[in-house]
């Protein structure tokens, strides 16, 4: 039992304060890195793109000189004569311009007047007829025309760029642009530390790229799938998109398109780098949310083993105050919960204490107390009234005729039950009426009226608590009969001085009557028959207008040395009285009463 509470309390007070300390780091972890992540995408978002715009616009100026270059050679219409002029012009852009792998100069007809190429033949004047070629449709519909990307010998990127004059007669030139320089422009891209660019045309092929070998794979889809998921993702979101780079890499990265052209300029960041700022506040929580739950475990076992021997004090405490060791006291000093708890239990045990005693008490006295009474001494917490004193009452005995040849000859349990009903039957009459019962002897009771608790009437209160133990034992007389017990019961009663008291030793006390009145109430009880109440002069006097009274004469009793007046009471139409719980019967009707006692007084029956 003695290790059950610590942990118990171990594990309660470890639960709670490591959900007071934990969880509120968890949700400042959690908000911080929820806010953080937000912030810092938002943050990448506009880094990124403005990179990406920054690298789309360098592309743009890259192509725009190009396109700039081609223009000098279409500015004026050519004068007949005047092709070695446009030759050298050409050279001249071949060397400003080295991106330009071929230029090619058309008439207004469309018939090619002049061709340079830094990896063929040139040729001069030979008038082929080009006007049905996309590039030549394409720049006299829009000036400017775009080819798509090729690649030479699947290695290198390649772009056709036609440019017509600003009049028709001024012809159109053809520049084959050699796309692996733009590597150059993507190299010199840097976000972070590791960020990196790379371009993908319309189609999806890679045309540049910081690793140059990958560009030089001729498109390669393989390469350039996981590239163009990313594009795909990021069109997709209108922002930055998470993907993943050539070699697999997780990257999150955003997009600028390059006009004209159509290619897609992406820059990106690899994400360990991109939110290293968030995994770091993600290990603070973390590192602090260890210490929390350490430091949480350590208070709660200090604070379980502070509590131990306190709640040991306790729990010995009540197996003692179960045991009835109602003097046993608890000593915690604390002023906390447990403290205040202790001073609690000792103020129980304290007031049971008294309770137990107030019980035994209230036992003692309902030996020989109506319970009425009792409780009345008990509540008053006075029993004075139990000391000694010389008082008058009226004592009334009763006792069973016949019960001696009854017991002899009837099994214990039967005379048992006989005796359970007669007393049960006369102790509830005599509680009503608000006598005391002294003390049983067998078959036979004594009652005192007026003692210990002041009686108004005591003559009038006796003969008619007399006149109902008679009526009540009645019944079961009756009862008795019926199932072949031949038992009576009679009374006697009588009224004078008597010294009261309690008398007895330190465990043992009882409250009875001493003096000539009890010694001749008993000789009464002795003297009569059943049915037959008969009571002596002093009690005949207190009731002079009974109307069942009747002189039986004078007696002589033993113990006194004068003759005794005795008196008879004989009931007249006797009430109904409850013989049990719960059941009411009338005794039936028999032999004229007062017929019975002048018969047997002038037998001379005693």
């Amino acid at each position: 039992m003695s290790g059950r509470p610590s942990r118990s309390l171990l594990r309660k007070y470890f639960l709670a304060l490591f959900a007071a300390v934990v969880v509120p780091l968890l949700g400042n972890g959690a908000m911080e890195a929820w806010f953080g992540y937000r912030d810092q995408r938002a943050q990448l978002d506009v880094l990124l793109e403005a990179e990406a715009h920054a690298a789309a616009s360098r592309i743009r100026s890259f192509i725009d000189n190009i396109r700039d270059q081609l223009g000098w050679m279409v500015q004026i219409p050519p004068a007949p004569g005047a092709e070695e002029q446009s030759r050298l012009d050409a050279l001249r852009l071949l060397r400003q311009v080295p991106a330009v792998v071929s230029l090619t100069v058309l008439d207004g007809a469309g018939r090619e007047r002049l061709r340079v190429s830094r990896v063929g033949l040139n040729q001069v004047g030979s008038d082929i007829d080009r006007s049905a070629e996309a590039a030549v449709v394409g720049a006299r519909a829009a000036r400017v025309w775009y080819g798509p990307v090729t690649y030479f010998r699947g290695s290198e990127p390649f772009m056709t760029i036609a440019l017509a004059g600003n009049r028709a007669a001024a012809g159109i030139v053809v520049a084959e642009i050699n796309l692996k320089l733009i590597w150059e422009v993507v190299s010199a891209i840097r976000v972070g530390e590791t960020g990196q660019a790379f371009v993908l045309d319309a189609q999806g092929r890679l045309i540049a790229h910081p690793d140059i070998s990958l560009v030089l794979r001729g498109g390669d889809s393989v390469a350039a799938r996981p590239l163009l998921t990313l594009r795909d993702a990021i069109r997709a979101g209108g922002g930055s998109a998470i993907g993943q780079d050539a070699a697999g890499a997780t990257i999150i990265g955003a997009m600028a398109s390059v006009p004209g052209v159509n290619w897609s300029v992406i820059v990106h960041q690899p994400v360990l780098e991109a939110f290293g700022p968030i995994y770091r506040a993600l290990w603070r929580t973390i590192a602090l949310l260890v210490l929390g739950t350490a430091f949480a475990g350590l208070l709660a076992y200090w604070l379980a083993r502070r509590m131990i021997g306190p709640i040991r004090q306790l729990e010995h405490g009540t197996e003692q105050i179960g045991a009835g060791h109602f003097d046993h006291r608890i000593a915690i000093a604390s002023t906390d919960e447990l403290g205040r708890l202790a001073r609690r239990f000792n103020a129980m045990a304290a007031e049971l204490a008294l309770s137990k005693e107030r019980q035994e008490r209230i036992a003692r006295l309902r030996r020989f107390l109506a319970p009425q009474v009792a409780e009345l001494i008990d509540s008053a917490g006075d029993d004075s009234v139990l000391e000694g004193r010389r008082v008058e009452v009226a004592v009334i005995f009763g006792d069973l005729r016949g019960f001696t040849a009854f017991s002899a000859k009837t099994p214990p349990d039967e005379i048992m039950q006989v005796l359970a009903e007669y007393f049960d039957a006369l102790g509830r009459v005599i509680t009503a009426h608000g006598a005391t019962l002294t003390n049983f002897a067998g078959d036979g009771l004594m009652v005192l009226v007026n003692a210990p608790v002041a009686c108004p009437d005591p003559g009038g209160t006796a003969i008619r608590l007399a006149t109902d133990m008679q009526a009540v034992v009645r019944c079961l007389v009756s009862d008795w009969r019926a199932r072949g017990y031949t038992i009576g019961f009679g009374v006697g009663a009588a009224m004078g001085t008597a010294t009261v008291g309690r008398i007895g030793y330190e465990n043992r006390f009882d409250y009875t009557a001493i003096g000539p009145v009890v010694n001749l109430a008993a000789r009464l009880c002795s003297a009569a028959e059943n049915e037959q109440i008969l009571i002596d002069g002093a009690l005949a006097a207190a009731i002079r207008d009974h109307a069942g009274l009747v002189a039986l004469g004078s007696r002589a009793v033993k113990g006194l040395d004068a003759e005794v007046a005795v008196f008879g009471i004989v009931p007249r139409n006797p009430a109904p009285v409850a013989s049990g719980p719960g059941e009411s019967e009338t005794f039936p009707p028999g032999p004229d009463p007062i017929a019975e006692i002048q018969a047997a007084s002038r037998a001379g029956v005693a």
